[in-house]
């Protein structure tokens, strides 16, 4: 007996180590379960034609002969395939080898010998947990036509309808937003059921004796009861007597009552749920994304990065302030409102960091909030680029050993460039200009090719005050340095930037001046 438990113990060890093992159920997950794997909606239009199928052909049999081999088809090959579905299903909604070594391992620490029986009894628990859910039992009945020699057991295949919940996300969505007013659908069964109750008594008591009334038999009258509080009204079963008429005017108004609070329930439900769905959807369509950027934060400075990067990226902004997050998708932004410091949001967004994330940026006004972004992200990603506004110059140390790779400090840029520019009130003007957004003032990076430099060699050669155009500085892309206000003769080389300032015409014009074959001929 010892020996059959430590073969038990070990071939657990062996399934929960099995690099296959995980491979194929993390594979079958995914494809019965994970709504953003890109094979299962293949595999969700493959089960539903075969739903499909299974109840066109139940309909062509009631009149009509049906080809023997389609009745094969639907009776074996259908229902083996449902079969297959359910097991597998049933494998992977819970792990036995998991709760094996989990109760081996319980012992051991206790010094018990290990109970294989308790470890039995939690896996048939958990599998049990899932044979008698809702979505299970609709599975099994779907199984049951296999057993087709029971004419009865046809009429189970409308049972495969139901099955549609699993793969039509609509259906789900309607389901999920249903079942949060669980409570209030319930009272609402339970108020309508007395009333079909009491009313079919009384309209049985009083039309039962009266040998001109349709109403013979009790069922009849729950019959009449349910058609009349529906307000459906077919006619086919109407009281005769004065009594029996008074009862129906207190079913149709109590009807009236029960269909517009239904209707009242549902609105309300959908209106609660609408954010939680746009939602949804929104993280369905990142998911989706091949490449985008990570905004934390919506503050003045995000807006401005965000309308920057949005011009040839993808932007996604994470903000948990309601407001902001609310001003984020009026500005045109895809924003979910979600706290950056918490890990989890990126759990909710069921994204991959190293390959969909170009980077992240820590833009909120508060250095506390930027730490903790960065400590999160960094739990589980080391690789991501992370860049971080810096407010105050002490908590410089603070973002640096929270994993951030770049800074931008606002107060030390702004210092920077006074440094470089007293005495130039152009260049001020630029700058206030292109902070207060007005006049089409822009900033931009030229790059320098082997066109431009076949006219101009070094920085004095560019002519930029020709086109009021201020040059912040120039980026060496082989010393990997930014050099501000760069003297007349610093010499361009193939691959450097400019970084310049002024009006959006003016930079038109300078760039095709740059461009241009012959523009400045050298002596």
């Amino acid at each position: 007996m010892n020996l059959i438990k430590r073969l038990i113990v070990d071939f657990a060890y062996y399934l929960n180590t099995s690099k296959a093992y995980k491979k194929n159920k993390r594979f079958f997950y995914n494809l019965l379960e994970n709504s953003n794997y890109k094979y299962k909606k293949y595999f969700d239009i493959f089960m539903i034609t075969l739903i499909f199928i299974s109840v066109i052909i139940l309909i062509r049999e009631v009149k009509s002969h049906v080809n023997d081999n389609l009745l094969f088809f639907n009776n074996y090959i259908i229902s083996i395939i449902f079969f297959i579905e359910y097991m597998l299903r049933l494998w992977i909604s819970s792990s036995a080898s998991k709760m094996i070594i989990e109760q081996s391992e319980h012992d051991l620490m206790l010094g018990d010998k290990f109970r294989l029986s308790k470890a039995l009894f939690e896996i048939t628990k958990a599998k049990l947990k899932y044979i008698v859910s809702f979505k299970a039992m609709i599975d099994l009945l779907a199984i049951i036509p296999f057993f087709h020699q029971l004419r009865l057991l046809r009429i189970f295949i409308l049972f495969r309808v139901f099955k549609l919940f699993r793969y039509a996300k609509s259906i789900q969505t309607f389901t999920s937003v249903v079942s949060a007013k669980k409570f209030e659908f319930l009272t609402l069964l339970i108020f309508a059921s007395i009333i079909i109750f009491v009313s079919s008594v009384l309209i049985y008591v009083m039309e039962g004796n009266n040998p001109e009334s349709p109403i013979d038999t009790l069922f009849e009258a729950v019959y009449w009861s349910i058609v009349t509080i529906s307000t459906v009204g077919f006619g086919d079963i109407t009281p005769v007597t004065q009594e029996g008429r008074i009862v129906a005017m207190f079913v149709i108004v109590a009807g009236i009552g029960v269909f517009s609070f239904t209707t009242s329930l549902i609105v309300t439900s959908f209106t609660e749920k609408l954010d939680e769905i746009k939602d949804t959807k929104a993280i369905d369509d990142i998911a989706k994304m091949k490449e985008f950027y990570l905004i934390c934060g919506y503050e003045n400075v995000s807006k401005e990065v965000a309308k920057e990067l949005s011009r040839n990226n993808k932007v996604i902004i994470l903000e948990e302030d309601t407001h902001k997050y609310e001003l984020a998708k009026r500005d045109g932004f895809i924003a979910l409102n979600y706290a950056p410091g918490s890990i989890q949001s990126y759990k909710k967004l069921r994204i991959n960091i190293e390959t969909q994330v170009k980077a992240i940026l820590c833009l909120s006004h508060s250095d506390v909030e930027n730490v903790y972004t960065a400590l999160t992200v960094r739990s589980f990603n080391k690789d991501v680029f992370i860049l971080s506004i810096l407010k105050n110059k002490m908590n410089k140390n603070k973002l640096n050993f929270a994993g951030v790779n770049e800074l931008f400090y606002e107060k030390e840029l702004v210092g920077i460039i006074a440094k470089e520019f007293v005495g130039q009130p152009v260049a001020f003007e630029a700058i206030h200009a292109l902070r207060s957004n007005y006049n089409n003032i822009d900033v931009q990076e030229l790059l320098i090719t082997e066109r431009v430099l076949n006219n101009y060699i070094t920085v004095g050669e560019l002519d930029n005050k020709k086109y009021r155009i201020v040059l912040l500085g120039v980026y060496k892309q082989n010393k990997k340095r930014f050099f501000f206000n760069p003297i007349d003769s610093t010499v361009l080389e193939v691959g450097d930037y400019i970084l310049v300032i002024g009006n959006s015409l003016f930079l038109k014009e300078f760039s095709t001046h740059l461009n241009k074959r012959g523009s400045n001929v050298r002596d």
